[in-house]
């Protein structure tokens, strides 16, 4: 079999995995209604409902038996959707928004949305249980080049369930294949055009709206695990290059010449990428103590970003799925990398 590869984001860690709901904030900016919060994060936004939005009208019936090559190389042929497992939370993400949601039997630890909670979890921490995903006896299940232990993965085909491992969604324009490949696992290739143009046009219109003149901020996507005592800095690989500059910014990493996905933040590395605004993930800001510790890893109050505390944030399993919700964040971004308000 051939060796199962990913998004750089998820080789680092599995932390991706650990969405809580879709909180789309701006911390460190100003509020012309209060000031910030005493842990330094500025007052949150009213959070929208961490709910996946199924296709309208009846669910579509899958068109089987399927034939396909997952991207392991392996055929593989799907008889039966009737319980399907899937083993992401953007694939599962996508199931459900293709209308199939009712067919999920179980799910990873990073579906968290609203429709998935319920669901009886087949990871332990975020290696998956050949025998929690095989006791489901599921018809299929899909996975990603990221998932594993291989060990696992080769037991569950070894047991006879058609797997399918899909290649990750690394960039807008990646969006409508990842739909398509999961639809046409699935059976159910026009719900995924279907999905594809609602996806495409709710793209467009925040596209439509966001601004095309003035300066372009540069972003510094920061990963950050303060447990770990992990900070790193993204390159041109880490994956939210293609957001950054929708939203109308700067990659501020790879325009500094890091042209792998992440590299350990220095003082240097920062004072090269001179970032306007930080990037990060909600659950990394909160693991350094809010905007106050994250201006004091080194370095990073000496940026243009730590001195006017501009730090957009944007939840852990949402930012990077490329994916039904994209939209939301693409707008939240923007919105976020083009405020200037200095903190309060």
């Amino acid at each position: 079999m051939a060796s199962r590869s990913g998004r750089p984001l998820a080789r680092l860690t599995a932390a991706l995995a650990l969405p809580l709901a879709l909180a789309l904030l701006v911390t460190g900016c100003g509020d012309s209604s209060g000031g910030g919060a005493d842990d330094g994060t500025a007052p949150a936004a009213a959070e929208p409902a961490d709910r996946v939005e199924p296709l309208e009208g009846p669910a579509p019936e899958p068109t089987l038996p399927t034939t396909v090559t997952s991207a392991d190389g392996e055929e593989v042929t799907v008889t039966s959707a009737e319980k399907v497992v899937p083993l992401s939370g953007s694939l599962s993400e996508l199931v459900f928004s293709l209308g199939l949601g009712d067919r999920v039997v179980a799910r990873d630890v990073s579906a968290t949305f609203e429709q998935a909670a319920d669901l009886p979890v087949v990871t332990r921490g975020h290696d998956v249980s050949a025998e929690g995903v095989l006791s489901m006896r599921p018809d299929l299940v899909l996975a990603e080049t990221t998932t594993g232990p291989d060990e696992a993965i080769d037991q569950i085909r070894a047991a006879g369930v058609p797997l399918v491992v899909l290649d990750p969604a690394l960039e807008l324009d990646d969006i409508e294949r990842r739909i398509a490949a999961v639809a046409e696992t699935l059976g159910v290739p026009e719900a995924g055009q279907a999905l594809t143009a609602r996806t495409t046009e709710r793209l467009d219109a925040v596209r439509a709206e966001l601004p095309t003149d003035g300066d372009r901020p540069r972003v510094a996507f920061l990963y950050l695990r303060g447990s770990a005592s992990v900070y790193l800095l993204g390159g041109a690989e880490s994956g939210a290059v293609s957001l950054i500059e929708a939203a109308g910014g700067v990659d501020a990493g790879s325009e500094s010449g890091l042209d792998g996905d992440f590299t350990p933040i220095t003082s240097e590395a920062l004072a090269a990428a001179a970032p306007d605004v930080i990037l990060v993930m909600t659950k990394g800001l909160e693991s350094v103590g809010g905007v106050d510790g994250l201006v004091e890893i080194p370095g990073i109050a000496q940026t243009p970003a730590g001195m006017n505390r501009r730090v957009a944030s944007v939840d852990d399993g949402v930012l990077l799925n490329y994916g039904p919700r994209t939209d939301q964040v693409l707008a939240s971004l923007a919105e976020q990398i083009h405020t200037e308000e200095p903190a309060a």
